[in-house]
Order: C-alpha cells, then structure tokens, then sequence
C-alpha cells in the first residue's frame, strides 16, 4: 500500500466525525433532550480525557520501569508543561473573550456565542487528540506493519464519529442551530489532523512529540468537561444527567474496544 493510499484512509478515518456533527442541527430540542445532550457530551469527553492522558504517560511509565529516569523526567516535564497550558491556556483565553464581548457590548457569558465557543475549544482538543491518532497510523504504516495501520483507521474512524456527536452537543442542549458551513468548519478542525498526523507520522516517529499534542488535548478536555458540567448542575435534573454521562462513557469505551481489539 502506498503512502498517498495511507494518507489517504487517514483522512477518512479523521472525516467521519462530520457522522455525528448533524445532531447540532436539531430544532429546538425539548428541555431534558438537551439536558441528556450536554451529559451525553460530557461522558464522550471524560473517556477521551482518560484514554489521552493514559497514552501520553505509557512512554513515561515505561521509562521509570526500565530505570531510565532522565528520558522519564525529560518528558515528564514536557506532560505536566503541556497539560497545564492545554487547561490553564483555555481559561485565560476564555476570560479574554469574555472581556472582548463585554467592551463590544455582547453578553460575556451564556447565550449563542458561550455555546459556540465550547463547541470550537471541543473541536480543538479534538483536533490535537487526532493529531497524536494519525501519527500512530503512520507510524505503524512506515514500520511495515499494514495491517495494524488499516484496523487503526477502522476503528479510529468509528471512535470519530462519536467525537463529531461530542463537539456539537453544547449547541444541540442549547437549542442553538448553527449553518452548515459551522458545522464544516468543526469538523475540519476535529477531524483534519488525523490526516495531518497520518502524513507526518509516516517520516517522524517521536514520543517526545506525540505526549506534547496528547496533553495539550486533555489539558483543553478537562477545561470543557468542566464547563459543561457547571451547565449540567444548573439544569437540577441530577438523574439523568448521571445516566448521560454514563452513556456517553460506554459509549467511548465500546468504540474504542475495536481499537484496542486491533493491538493498538
């Protein structure tokens, strides 16, 4: 198999999240739909928080066991550096906009524009989970090993579509319908990097590299999960908003069982 056919199912692999990106277009959904929505969302994005950081540690962890402990600290600085401005990053950005809103005289919080800011900061700590999910195709492509390569496109392709559902999902519980174009936009950011990393990890192979992107992914994860949650608390529908989250756990978790099925 050649390199452009690679890049080339890298790419479908990171495009399936447009699957899930049409629930943003829902009219106006009903005041438990969109409770269920964000919980749903949340679940979606506390596996993805889980299943990133244990990756970005495996190349630490590894090294502390074979007694390597300037590689582990080396990079170690690099998880702990990362994660901090993925998360601490995302609240000073934040309030940045909330003060640009404020002095254009917008509403700084809630409405259209809160909503669709969560949205964009989803696809973006998406974006760079993908990221470090094309340079693992790639690598396993340029090491010989085709097989693997392709039953990772195959099931990071599924595990994509659920990811499309988890960056619209604030603007769906909102009742907020944003254009297609929008939605094009999201996915672009959500999904391109899958082929990016697909071509990159095919000529670089670099933990170093790959544990940067990963946790300035959970750092921008966790950010979210917990603006979503101070939204899911506001709605006093504490039941099912735990069985939403629940959901939305399972749900990363079966998808990326064809993944981990795959030797990943």
């Amino acid at each position: 198999m050649s390199s452009s056919e690679i890049a080339l199912l890298g790419a479908i692999a990171g495009f399936t999240i447009y699957l899930g990106l049409p629930i943003g277009r829902l009219r106006a959904p009903l005041p438990r739909t969109r409770v269920l929505l964000n919980a749903l969302a949340i679940g979606i994005l506390v596996f993805l928080l889980w299943d990133v950081l244990t990756h970005a540690w495996d190349p630490i962890d590894e090294a502390l066991s074979n007694h390597r402990y300037g590689y582990a600290g080396g990079h170690a600085l690099m998880f702990f550096g990362c994660f901090g401005l993925g998360l601490l990053g995302l609240v000073y950005f934040d309030r940045l906009m909330a003060r640009k809103a404020a002095a254009a005289g917008e509403a700084g919080t809630g409405g259209r524009s809160r909503f669709d800011t969560l949205a964009l900061m989803i696809a973006i700590g998406i974006g760079l989970h993908n990221f470090a999910e094309g340079l693992a195709i790639g690598n396993s492509a340029a090491s010989g090993q085709l097989q693997l390569a392709v039953l990772l496109i195959i099931g990071f392709g599924l595990h994509n579509a659920t990811e499309g559902f988890g960056i619209v999902a604030p603007l769906a519980a909102e009742g907020t319908r944003p254009s297609w174009g929008r939605l094009g936009l999201l996915g672009l950011i959500g999904g391109g990097p899958t082929f990016v990393g697909t071509l990159v990890g095919q000529s670089v192979t670099n933990d170093f590299l790959s544990i940067g992107f990963l946790t300035l992914a959970a750092g921008s994860i966790l950010y979210v999960v917990i603006e979503l949650l101070s939204v899911a608390r506001k709605s006093a529908m504490k039941e099912l908003v735990t069985w939403g989250i629940f959901a939305g756990v399972v749900a990363g978790f079966v998808t990326d069982a064809i993944v981990t099925a795959a030797g990943a």
